[in-house]
């Protein structure tokens, strides 16, 4: 999160002409902030304040304001330039009153910083919705659309004061009145040419497109596409039709309560795939929805679009003609949207010129297989059963992060690469949808699967069903809360606000303060894992991703007293006012001024160079902590209403008794008794409002003094560290600079020697632990043991298994050879022994045959020689065999 530098800008408070943006209206001013704020504010979100670079629309009651800020800021810097040079002439600098500084304001104009424009809205403003190209706004009540055509910026900067009355048209004048169905969100669609195309979403479940032409009047009475999505969630065939009805007696049906939309989204332009054209549609109950393609009748994609989606619909179908488990759902989608790219593909794009002198190609939406998608949803949320929560909670708005372009499929094969946006490197390639509760709660859910076109099966189809479809699911990968058990109140309205610096940041604005949300501490991480190689360990790591940092949460304003609305957060970073984002209460704006890199300004600089002749001073370094500007209680500054009673009277029945002495009657009673309700109720909020004045003022002088306090200790600090303080001590001579310095070079030379050490340590650890590579000697003893078993067992032949755990063993070789031949000749020696015993006679005398006489030491010396000739060829053997066995257990 970036650091707060400062919670409030001098030429938006009051009396200056900057805070004009930001008051009442007349038809409110008279009014309780709680009584005009209160009665509108569950009607929908509360999205007042829109930006054209520097320039600020602000919607107040039925009147929209206009403010430069850049200009308020340098006509108020310019004022107090010539205040302060004039009380220092003429030495009352610390006498100026308020009464001289309201008559000097009062005198200046409201042009070139401010404006105010009318409109012919007949109720409260509550949404504002600036078109891409920065010429349109959409101007949005609770049940009506207008659209602006905003004039350049030097109409509204001639210098007038009156009223601005630019164009306006009104949106659907027969479609979007009070009698039906409310607005809840009104979207500039991503692909729409030159931002002309408006898509409005209706509570009861209703889309509409709106192509837009300052030159065709019907376009802004009939709207080119119109889906109600009850009819299409129970569609069969394409060809059905999917209009809204125009019945005005409707029965109750489960789906106005299930269906009830809560708010609406697109993502960026410049998304991955299909995600431009994917409207997601989130419902009060808890329920998400995707439509896609979601396109107007003429529309013109970015360079990268329309490729990235031949290369991904041409891997798909490669895929599935090799794949003998493919759904005959998955062929029908396959071949819509190849028929689908074959319609696109044989256009050919008409050019037209852009806003900034840009060439744009504008083709027609394909017709086949149809112009109205399949409804895909609800999706089902898989959570991991420790984040279990309960589910029956109340959406209120949804924020979609479109998926990043994947370049390297797309220029595969090329001799170049295509140059990647900085928002690009960082960013995660799956689409992250962001959904808010009443409650506060937000849910970050990771759309794994990937939302592709769909359409239904056409009317001829043989397989118009399929009961077996899968339902798609959103992985929810983060859930927190943002508010606090007791800030909830079930009128509210929290709304999503993106961020100008990352598309993986933004802002939920709330009753109860604005809180800042980071995705960047994980969506890097998770890329990772993601596009890397290695699947070893891949579960472990993810969990670990899904347990640790998570989501970066910090709740930046907190209003002081209690409001019913507080206006959606709008981020704002230019190079004359830096990095802030401003909101609004009922009576004042809220600001919040962040630190900027320093990268940051020097790229700013380097891009706009102005004219350094006399110099730039170095803004002062920031030692205080910045706090939130104290507003006084409107009570202070809200009229009685007690005059408005009395004058009430004069003209009443009682008036009589106005005019004559005090008598105890029960007509003055009553009057008594009106009177001290309305000054009790105003004194008792009158004491509260000076109470907490006076604390505020007690407390002030506090953080006075420890702010003394703090720049008396950096003083000291710098006269030390500079050398010309003096020893508290001794108050002897000052410290030389060349000390100091050298003394700062020795310190950071046992520093370095102290890291090193440090390095060298963890080197060694990190050699002991890790695996190492073989050494000579051990590379050449496992050759010899190879060398030696082939010499043993010769060459390897297969035997069969004789058990499934032990590995086969060669039994062909020399030493088996020889063991077998010493069997031999041992078999033949005992059949000649038994032949030469068994020669008997018939008569049972000896044999003629002359018997040899042995000596029978000899003999026992043969047999002994051949025993061990035996007893160590099977040694031999059994040793062989037990070392194979070893080798190969290991």
């Amino acid at each position: 999160m970036p650091k707060i530098r400062s919670f409030s800008a001098p030429w938006l408070q009051e009396p200056n002409p900057g805070h004009k943006l930001f008051e009442q209206s007349e038809e409110n001013n008279r009014l309780p902030a709680s009584t005009a704020f209160s009665r509108n504010a569950s009607q929908g979100p509360n999205r007042t304040i829109a930006h054209r670079g520097n320039e600020v629309f602000v919607a107040r009651g039925r009147e929209i304001r206009w403010g430069d800020l850049a200009d308020l800021k340098d006509a108020w810097e310019a004022h107090q330039s010539r205040t302060g040079s004039a009380s220092h002439l003429n030495g009352d600098g610390s006498d100026s009153s308020f009464e001289v500084y309201d008559d000097e304001t009062s005198r200046l104009p409201q042009g070139p910083g401010y404006r105010v424009i009318k409109t012919p809205v007949a109720s409260e403003i509550r949404q504002l919705v600036i078109s891409p190209n920065k010429d349109q706004l959409a101007v949005l009540t609770s049940h009506t659309v207008h659209v602006c055509m905003l004039p350049d910026t030097s109409h509204l900067t001639s210098g007038e004061t009156a009223p601005f009355k630019p164009k306006f048209w009104t949106l659907g004048p027969t479609t979007h009145v009070t009698s039906k169905s409310a607005i809840v969100s009104a979207l500039w669609h991503p692909l729409g040419v030159n931002g002309s195309c408006l898509v409005t979403v209706t509570e009861d479940a209703v889309v509409r497109e709106w192509e837009l032409s300052t030159i065709d009047r019907w376009s802004f009475d009939t709207p080119t596409l119109e889906v109600d999505l009850k009819r299409l969630a129970d569609g069969t065939s394409v060809d059905q039709d999917f209009g809204a009805s125009t019945s005005t007696n409707k029965a109750f049906s489960p789906d106005d309560v299930d269906m009830k939309v809560a708010s609406a989204c697109f993502a960026s332009r410049n998304s991955n795939g299909w995600a431009p054209m994917t409207l997601w549609v989130a419902m009060a109950e808890g329920d998400v929805y995707a439509l896609c393609p979601l396109l107007p009748r003429r529309w013109s994609p970015p360079p990268t679009l329309v490729p990235s989606l031949s290369v991904s619909v041409a891997q798909k179908i490669e895929t599935l003609e090799t794949d003998p488990e493919a759904t005959p759902e998955e062929k029908l989608l396959a071949k819509q949207q190849l028929e689908w790219m074959a319609d696109h593909d044989n256009q050919e794009p008409k050019l037209l010129d852009g806003p900034y002198g840009e060439v744009t190609e504008v083709y027609s939406r394909p017709s086949r297989p149809g112009s109205i998608p399949r409804l895909q949803g609800p999706f089902e949320f898989a959570v991991a059963p420790q984040d279990e929560q309960d589910d029956e909670v109340e959406l209120k708005d949804i924020f979609v992060i479109g998926a990043k372009r994947n370049t390297a499929d797309l220029m595969m094969g090329e001799d170049f690469e295509l140059y990647a946006d900085d928002d690009d490197k960082d960013s995660l390639s799956l689409s992250v949808i962001c959904l808010l509760s009443t409650s506060g709660q937000v849910k970050i859910c990771l759309d794994i699967d990937g939302v592709e076109a769909q359409w239904l099966p056409p009317r001829n189809a043989s397989t118009r069903a399929f009961p077996d479809q899968d339902i798609p699911s959103l992985l929810v990968f983060h859930t927190f809360d943002t508010l606090k058990p007791a800030e909830v109140t079930p009128d509210s309205w929290p709304v999503f606000s993106e961020d100008v610096t990352t598309r993986y940041a933004f802002y939920v604005t709330h009753a109860a303060g604005i809180t800042y949300v980071s995705l960047a501490p994980w969506v890097s991480l998770l890329e990772s894992e993601l596009q890397s190689d290695s699947e070893a360990g891949a579960d472990f790591r993810f969990d670990l991703m899904a347990k640790g940092q998570r989501a970066e949460v910090d709740r930046i304003y907190t209003p002081q007293h209690a409001q019913n609305v507080l206006a959606a957060a709008t981020a704002f970073k230019s190079s004359d006012l830096g990095h802030f984002v401003l909101s609004a209460t009922h009576n004042d704006p809220v600001i919040m001024f962040f630190d900027t890199p320093e990268s940051e300004l020097m790229s700013d600089r380097q891009e706009t160079p102005v004219s350094t002749e006399h110099g730039e001073t170095p803004e002062p370094l920031t030692v205080w902590e910045p706090r939130p500007l104290f507003h006084p209680s409107e009570v202070l500054s809200r009229p009685s209403t007690l005059p408005p009673w009395v004058d009430v009277l004069r003209t009443s029945r009682k008036r009589p008794l106005m005019q004559q002495e005090v008598r105890l009657s029960v007509a003055t009673l009553e009057i008594l008794t009106d009177g001290h309700r309305l000054v009790s109720s105003e004194v008792f909020e009158l004491n509260n409002a000076v109470a907490e004045l006076f604390r505020k003022c007690e407390a002030l002088t506090y953080e006075l003094k420890e702010q003394i306090t703090k720049v008396y200790e950096v003083n000291q600090r710098i006269e030390t560290i500079s050398g010309e303080g003096e020893s508290r001590s001794t108050k002897e001579q000052n410290i030389s600079e060349e000390m100091l310095v050298r003394n700062r070079i020795d310190v950071m030379k046992v520093r370095q020697e102290n890291l090193a050490r440090r390095v060298d340590n963890l080197r060694k650890r990190l050699g002991q632990v890790s695996t190492r590579e073989l050494s000579d000697k051990e590379k050449a003893w496992a050759e010899e043991v190879r060398t030696l078993a082939g010499s043993i067992l010769g060459d390897e032949e297969e035997e069969e298994e004789e058990d499934t755990t032990s590995a086969s063993i060669s039994t062909a070789g020399k030493s088996l050879k020889r063991f077998e031949e010493v069997q031999t000749l041992r078999d033949a020696l005992f059949e000649q022994a038994q032949q030469l015993q068994s020669t008997d006679s018939v008569d049972g005398t000896a044999s003629p045959m002359p018997v040899m006489k042995i000596p029978s030491e000899i003999r026992k010396q043969k047999v002994a020689q051949v025993m061990s000739l035996l007893d160590r060829e099977t040694a031999l053997v059994e040793a062989v065999k037990s070392r194979l066995e070893k080798l190969s257990i290991d």
